[in-house]
């Protein structure tokens, strides 16, 4: 293999004196990047298929198939742009240790006098490519895809504290002069999200749009994985339904635009297990394109708005601002959280939270019909959109205390849009509170009533929804009020959790000691909910 390697490394600089080598990483595929706006062939791009980078985590089989397409794609287009491209697959680098290796191989048998590369999103690579010793010049780049840049961080987010989104949502929206009018929010109103929670009833499933998904043949990555041993969960698809250059992106994009933002706030937050489009409702799933920056916040935004002014537009404003606000706001802030708790992130665990994390998370076979339902889908499609993310999977772990280390392995490597920069604060942060709050405000938990109340999971479960003890009570009941009680110190103090605790004192003692018991029954034998 390593004869292979240094063959394909002579064969991208025949007939060229290489001065410098670009690194192109699998989420930094931005056709718009200032990089490509001329051609020079003492350039020599890179883009690499590393087997650290496929299994530093077991990831979804769909994800890697993905990324590896997404990434030969873009080195097509780069060659057919007249730019000097080195595309490496497993096959070629399967003797180098990790992208560092590679980069040193790289430079030195191409005798260059410089290595550039774009800023990592994630804290890993990072300090690998900023440390990586060579000998030649090193530089780092903006990825140029982003609203905010990394200096910009603290202006906008105190590290280790608590930072409103909603703050930084609005000093977003004034500095872009976005979705405002004369200073002020279109509208009157900053957030129309209590117009956005919306339940299916059984008259809107047959509205619910079919999802556009594409048929990119990946059986050539399917075949580099399983001959190079990397180890991965999920369903395989030779006909991978996710985007991987970026006209499948716009296209994407623009069925979002037309068919789904008129309906995407109202039931942004809704679930079904009715629906032959119950994975996708109304949802975008553009975050994939996104997040290997085949299109841009900026470009998404702009398409968003524009379907919006349109004369004959359905899309009222609750609906586009609730879009804005998860592109402009909540990305844009997660980032930021991310990077200004660099160090410290993955070592929050203030709830103290240890157990393991169940079987079931890998099979998808369990009793609860609402986490066999999340779960069965994601290693189905690699996708769950955010509130089964947050209250269905993120509730269990949260109510259960599993260890958030081993919560975020498992998002990190389940969803195709899953990368570290953006699952950690999301996972550690929003949906576990292990952070003690720098996300959120209170810990996003609930008993079954919830799920009754936005999906209909509950209807046909093994488990009764409306029993909090007893054969058959419904786990989440229980194991809510276990976990409200044992983390008296850390949420009563919490204004909006003043009342969750009211209601908990209310309840006689014994009744109280049936839903510990029963909470308690539960937790050990949590393999066999």
């Amino acid at each position: 293999m390593g004869s292979q390697l240094n063959t394909k490394i002579a064969t991208a600089c025949a007939g060229c004196k290489i001065t410098t080598v670009r690194l192109i990483l699998g989420d930094q595929l931005n056709a718009q990047h200032s990089w490509y706006k001329s051609q020079d062939h003492s350039l020599l791009y890179v883009i690499a298929e590393i087997k650290e980078e496929a299994s530093y985590v077991r990831h979804h089989i769909q994800k890697v198939c993905a990324f590896f397409a997404a990434m030969q794609h873009f080195a097509t287009a780069l060659k057919s742009a007249g730019h000097n491209v080195l595309h490496l697959t497993l096959d070629d680098t399967a003797d180098c240790k990790d992208m560092a290796a590679l980069v040193a191989q790289i430079c030195e048998q191409c005798c260059a006098t410089a290595f550039e590369y774009q800023q990592p999103d994630e804290q890993r690579l990072h300090q690998l490519l900023s440390q990586c010793l060579l000998a030649c010049e090193k530089h780092c780049y903006s990825t140029e895809h982003f609203l905010l840049e990394p200096e910009e961080f603290d202006s906008y987010i105190t590290p280790a504290k608590h930072n409103r989104m909603e703050a930084f949502y609005r000093k977003m929206r004034k500095r872009f002069n976005i979705l405002m009018r004369e200073g002020k929010p279109e509208g009157g109103e900053w957030n129309y999200d209590s117009e956005n929670r919306a339940s299916l009833t059984k008259s809107d499933l047959s509205a619910i749009p079919e999802p556009l998904c594409f048929a990119n043949d990946v059986g050539s990555a399917l075949a580099r994985i399983k001959y190079h041993n990397i180890a991965t969960i999920g369903v395989a698809q030779e006909n991978l339904l996710w985007p991987v250059n970026r006209r499948q992106a716009n296209e994407l994009l623009d069925y979002f635009c037309d068919y789904c933002l008129p309906l995407f706030g109202r039931f942004q937050d809704a679930m079904t297990s009715q629906s032959p489009h119950q994975w996708s409702l109304y949802h975008s799933r553009i975050s994939f394109a996104l997040n290997t920056k085949m299109i841009t916040p900026r470009l998404v935004i702009v398409r968003a708005l524009a379907a919006y002014n349109r004369g004959d537009s359905d899309i009222s404003l609750a609906q586009v601002e609730g879009f804005v606000r998860q592109i402009l706001g909540w990305r844009e802030y997660i980032r930021a959280v991310y990077w200004q708790n660099l160090n410290t992130y993955h070592r929050q665990n203030i709830l103290a939270a240890k157990r393991g994390l169940p079987q079931y998370f890998w099979t998808g076979k369990t009793k609860m019909r609402c986490m066999a339902h999340a779960i069965g889908q994601s290693l189905d499609t690699a996708y769950a959109h955010h509130i089964q993310r947050l209250m269905i999977t993120g509730n269990f772990c949260l109510l259960a205390g599993i260890s958030p280390d081993q919560v975020d392995e498992w998002y990190l490597g389940i969803y195709i849009d899953a990368l570290e920069w953006v699952e950690l604060p999301n996972t550690r942060g929003m949906s576990q509170w292990a952070d003690g709050g720098w996300v959120a405000t209170k810990p996003y938990c609930s008993s079954g009533n919830y799920i009754n109340k936005m999906s209909d999971y509950c209807k046909g479960c093994h488990y009764d929804v409306k029993k909090k003890v007893g054969d058959g009570a419904c786990p989440f009941n229980s194991l809510y009020w276990s976990f409200i009680n044992r983390h008296v110190q850390q949420f009563s103090r919490i204004p909006r959790m003043t009342m969750v605790y009211s209601n908990w004192k209310k309840k006689d003692k014994s009744e109280q000691q049936a839903v510990l018991a029963q909470a308690a029954n539960y937790l050990d034998n949590i393999e066999s909910l």
